[in-house]
């Protein structure tokens, strides 16, 4: 990194938070429905391509190009998959769950369980809502960056600034940074910020497959290195790798797969995985909940799936890339020290002075975008599922200081959640074995609540809470190396357990479909599917739908 390179970081730092503070300054004046709905929903105003963009955004974080690089630069594009599927899921959630979001006229997803079903369902969500908007979407995102910041400056593990930890150090200032404007500006600081990290998290990213994709020769080249030279981490003392790399462009894999996802065990778990995390999940579905209408908040999921084609090829193939550069010597004979450190190790070899502070900083995008989104959700979890729920007449202002104080305690505990995933083979594995344990009861109580009415209350609550301590006892299991197997199919044996539960109880002990909840459970499956036309303003969405899963399929046959 050149002086040059830093100046660039400073001044998208700087202007970030400058972007954010504007927010703050021009909320109150936007929107409808107090300053509370401005500060949280931004005032109801969000259109289609901003809710895509923010969604995009809220869920690509640094992970996806440290993590991705990694777990490719170990093996291969079998983890694009998470991204690829990504595509079916947000057509569900554009289909069947916004249309009854957006009926319940809810600021929460807790808030709606307890419209649907009753207030215990409400508090058990949100206590897993705030877990999973800390550790999982923001703990995960600091160290992920904080890793790059280490790896761009060089700092060896153990090293210390001021007297602190350097790993340490770099997730606390990315985590101030990001709490000062997402406290100061809500929701809107949020999607404005997001927006433009976004592009610039493209830009970054497409340069840096580019230049790679270039000086690898193309497809042809890269496809031979890598079914004719053995894996640069074969021999490395540590490593343990015992296998090659020829099947490394391939997205199906067999039961002998290395990385340990099979075609089926994907099949069967990325849906569990997919349905909370796209559908049920505060921080993403936020954005659907902020629409200015209902045709905005089933568009904009639908753009988010088109831009969901790009990771693959931004985030994943640089992994890949690198792996046949270090095959072929391109770097004198220089290799990345260890997987996580694929990306970088591209960006410091491969690019000039200038576009590497280009490149670090959009890694900082995208960071901070992910704990920003985090952040405004955590605040939101806490002042309508907390306070407002317990005194509905509490005034906005207070709503709001309740929200700045709630985004600056979540800060403090992602800062302290974050080593958590330093102890995962990737860091990616990490997020995701994470979210195996807790998503399949979510999953179940919302596919069940939202087409089944003889789904009860009673019934739901006891899913949540013994799919909870299921997932707990599984976790532990793996933790302490007990048992440490198939996450995915592990995910998937516990939303069986808990569809089984949900539907016997519900069975067992039959309660009336409340009034107010008739409205937010569909009379049939195929009901949106006849009025999506007439719902979505006649924009041509069943047009969009097929040609986004004709799309996916066929990127599937290519790289079958």
């Amino acid at each position: 990194m050149t002086r040059l390179d830093w100046v660039i970081v400073a001044i998208y730092l700087a202007a970030v938070v400058a972007l954010g503070v504007m927010a703050s300054v021009l909320r109150p004046r936007r929107g409808r429905g107090g300053e509370g709905a401005g500060y949280f929903l931004a005032g109801n105003t969000l259109s289609w391509p901003m809710i895509g963009l923010a969604m995009f955004a809220a869920n690509i974080s640094t992970v996806h190009l440290v993590s991705l690089a990694e777990a490719a630069y170990k093996y291969g594009l079998v983890f694009g998959n998470f991204e690829w599927l990504a595509g079916f899921t947000l057509v569900l959630l554009s289909w069947f769950f916004a249309p009854i979001y957006l009926r319940s006229r809810v600021a929460t997803l807790p808030d709606f369980l307890e419209n649907r079903f009753n207030r215990p369902c409400r508090d058990a969500l949100t206590v897993v809502s705030l877990f999973s908007a800390i550790v999982i979407h923001m703990g995960v995102a600091l160290y992920t960056a904080a890793w790059v910041l280490r790896g761009v400056l060089g700092i060896g593990p153990g090293a210390e600034i001021m007297g602190i930890d350097a790993l340490l150090f770099f997730i606390i200032a990315l985590g101030v940074l990001t709490g000062v404007y997402t406290m100061l500006g809500g929701l809107l600081a949020v999607v404005w910020t997001e927006s433009v990290q976004t592009v610039l998290l493209l830009v970054g990213a497409v340069v840096v497959t580019i230049v790679g994709y270039v000086k690898i020769g193309g497809w042809s080249a890269l496809a031979h290195t890598l079914a004719t030279q053995p894996h640069p981490l074969s021999g490395v003392p540590g490593s343990n790798v015992t296998w090659g790399t020829a099947n490394f462009l391939h997205m199906i894999r067999g039961p002998d797969d290395p990385a340990g996802l099979p075609w089926y065990s994907i099949a069967l778990g990325y849906p569990v995985l997919g349905i909370w995390y796209w559908c049920c999940d505060q921080t993403i579905v936020q954005r659907v909940l902020a629409a200015r209408d209902e045709r905005h908040a089933r568009l904009g999921p639908l753009f988010c799936a088109f831009l969901k084609i790009f990771p693959v090829f931004c985030f994943v193939l640089p992994g890949v890339i690198c792996v046949a550069l270090v095959q072929q010597g391109a770097f004198g004979g220089a290799a990345p020290g260890a997987a996580a450190d694929a990306y970088t190790f591209m960006v410091t070899h491969l690019l000039p002075a200038g576009l590497k502070g280009v490149v670090v900083a959009a890694l900082l995008a995208a960071a901070m975008q992910t704990c920003s989104a985090a952040l405004n959700s955590t605040a939101t979890l806490v002042a309508y599922d907390l306070f407002k729920r317990h005194n509905p007449a509490i005034a906005d202002r207070s709503l709001v200081r309740i929200g700045k104080i709630t985004t600056v305690v979540a800060t403090v505990l992602a800062i302290i959640a974050s080593p958590l995933f330093g102890r995962y083979m990737t860091i990616f594995e990490g997020i995701n074995k994470l979210i195996s344990y807790v998503a399949p009861p979510i999953t179940a109580v919302f596919l069940l609540g939202v087409f089944w009415k003889g789904a009860t209350g009673r019934s739901a609550f006891i899913t949540l809470v013994v799919g909870m301590i299921l997932g707990f006892v599984v976790f532990l299991l793996d933790w302490n190396g007990i048992y440490t197997g198939d996450f995915m199919l592990n995910a998937f044996g516990l939303l069986v357990a808990c569809v089984v539960i949900m539907i016997t109880t519900s069975l067992l002990s039959p309660e009336p479909l409340p009034a107010e909840a008739r409205l937010l459970v569909w009379d049939d499956w195929r009901e949106p599917l006849r009025t999506s036309g007439r719902l979505a303003g006649g924009s041509g969405f069943g047009v969009l739908t097929a040609g986004l899963l004709v799309t996916f399929g066929l990127l599937y046959v290519i790289f079958r």
